[in-house]
């Protein structure tokens, strides 16, 4: 994912700053002149984006700690006066305006783009990711299971019962009790990378209890940290944006799934670091006989006093619940 690079900035804190100048350089000379960054005398980081004579004001304050405003400027070389204003007021949000200026820059290469159409585009797709800029990454078993869920969705559920219908069914970063849940069935998804067997941790005594209608599936994918695999976080998100860009309202439950599960894509480069070997992947039934702990096994119930169980499971011999190996051999 492209960026504006930090020595850009850099060169602009060189500069001798004083009442409300602007300066400005080209925020990404090799990819289009029609995009400057900029810096005030508070050091806050501005996107400026010169607009034709035709083209509409565009302001923008909904988001917290970037700001967008339409103004009448004057810069040395520069004929045009109007401009497109994207302040970022936000220091802990400057990864995020870095991504947000190479996205702006990547459309504007385009001569015919219209500067508020791009800008007002771009913004909307990163609105939901800004709040989330000053937000810590995922651990590594959030981005493992993350991974798994996404590789279900696209490569199983997607070409089973169509784009709509699984982004719609697609709950558990909303906090629903399954990772998928559809009238028929009920899907959770686990990954491992452990040696000692597909193990999985199960949280809570719910997770596995079965739906109200319809059956439970488990997917259970064995994956191995290996140097040379081409499968990441980022690239799986890649995959999964590629495949819905026809598909605006789908594209956006992707984004609001992706959200609510904690990813951003200022961290894109660092979840890159883990790359992933797929060993092996099932879809088990989750019947009487799988290793599970439900809150009918106690008695009276979960004793009183007891706020959180966890446990872990190892379906290594339980080949017999396997329902299906491959995406083609299941069926609602």
């Amino acid at each position: 994912m492209s960026r504006i690079t930090p020595d850009v900035w850099d060169r602009l804190a060189d500069s001798e700053f004083h009442g409300d100048t602007l300066w400005a350089r080209l925020a990404a000379p090799d990819v289009t002149d029609r995009l400057l960054a900029a810096l005030d005398s508070s050091h806050r980081r501005h996107l400026l984006v010169p607009l034709g004579q035709v083209e509409k004001s565009f302001t923008d304050r909904r988001s917290r700690g970037l700001e967008v405003a339409t103004k009448e400027m004057s810069l040395p070389g520069h004929e045009v006066t109007r401009y497109l204003d994207v302040i970022c007021h936000d220091p802990a949000g400057h990864e995020a305006f870095d991504l947000i200026g190479g996205d702006l820059a990547a459309e504007l290469v385009d001569p015919a783009a219209k500067a508020s159409a791009v800008a007002e585009r771009i913004l909307e797709k990163w609105r939901r990711f800004w709040a989330q800029a000053a937000r810590g990454m995922l651990s590594r078993e959030e981005q493992i299971g993350l991974f798994a869920e996404l590789w279900f969705l696209l490569l199983w559920l997607i070409p089973k019962i169509g784009i709509d219908d699984a982004l719609a069914a697609w709950r558990g970063p909303h906090g629903s009790r399954h990772d998928f849940e559809m009238p028929s069935l009920s899907v959770e998804a686990k990954a491992t990378t452990s040696v000692k067997g597909r193990t999985h941790r199960i949280n809570g005594v719910d997770q596995l209890s079965p739906p109200d209608n319809g059956p439970l599936l488990l997917f259970s994918m064995q994956l191995r940290e290996e140097r040379g695999s081409s499968n990441t976080l980022p690239a799986m998100v890649r995959r999964c944006r590629e495949a819905l860009v026809e598909r605006p309202t789908a594209l956006s439950l992707l984004d609001a799934g992706l959200v609510e599960a904690g990813y951003s894509d200022v961290h894109a480069e660092e979840y890159a670091k883990l790359t992933l070997r797929v060993v092996d992947s099932a879809l088990y039934r989750v019947e009487d006989d799988f290793p599970r702990i439900t809150p009918d096994v106690f008695a009276g119930g979960v004793p009183g006093g007891v706020e959180e169980v966890g446990y872990t499971i190892n379906l290594s011999g339980f080949d017999t619940l396997i329902y299906a190996r491959d995406p083609g051999a299941w069926v609602l």
